[in-house]
């Protein structure tokens, strides 16, 4: 499954029809999506139309909020809640639904130090077992360490956080058009029929982050796999 998508339904710089990323999914190889629009999701008869035409690939409505503590995917969320915008909000509404938050390309533009410069901050040493201790890991259940648009570098210091924290990780491509669907995906050990049951393998822990789908030679992601 690609865990993280943008369509021109929910993304203003986004350019991707939905039946172009279904099309594109398919052709790849993907078994299922995840939408994820900015702060918002499908409305119920847009989403019901789309499952319908698209079956049998597996469609989920997620959401990506914007919040203080940066990007989360959210899985499970009915709709935009009042307070999200607080990540410590975000995760009660999410708990009380019982749906899954993973904070997204947690470490974009962290090796530059112009991006700290920027915000009149110090470039942060970029150590693993330090960076783990960062307040956004403590609210979010799981980390996006394949992301399409990060470099290697950030997606690799991405999965050793979360190995240092016990957290899945999942990927996906964050595409805004049809380029570079499924490149980075979740593997998810059985085919997905409902939302309930991708929150209850989400919660187990029973993904893994893969990429090179779309070149027909799907692969775990570790830290060396992306230079092979």
């Amino acid at each position: 499954m690609d865990m993280h998508m943008h369509t021109v339904l929910g993304a203003y710089d986004s350019s991707l029809k939905p039946d172009d990323l279904a099309e594109e999914a398919r052709r790849v190889g993907l078994t299922g999506v995840n939408i994820t629009e900015h702060d918002r999701i499908w409305d119920q008869f847009t989403l019901d139309k789309f499952k319908e035409a698209q079956a049998p690939l597996f469609i989920n409505n997620g959401m990506e909020v914007s919040t203080d503590m940066g990007h989360i995917l959210a899985i499970g969320l009915k709709g935009y809640a009042p307070g999200i915008r607080k990540l410590a909000e975000l995760r009660k509404v999410v708990d009380d639904l019982g749906g899954f938050i993973i904070v997204a390309h947690p470490f974009r533009h962290w090796f530059d130090p112009v991006h700290f410069m920027r915000q009149g901050k110090k470039p942060i040493p970029m150590i693993a077992e330090d960076l783990a201790n960062l307040p956004v890991f403590e609210l979010v259940h799981g980390i996006e360490v394949l992301n399409g648009c990060n470099t290697p570098r950030e997606n690799v210091i991405a999965l050793k956080v979360a190995k240092v924290l016990g957290k899945p990780g999942t990927g996906g491509s964050d595409c805004h058009s049809t380029s570079g669907i499924g490149y980075f995906c979740t593997i998810f050990e059985k085919d997905l029929s409902s939302t309930e049951e991708m929150l209850e393998e989400l919660h187990a822990g029973r993904i893994q982050a893969g990429h090179d789908l779309a070149k027909g030679n799907l692969t775990m992601f570790t830290e060396d796999s992306l230079e092979a």
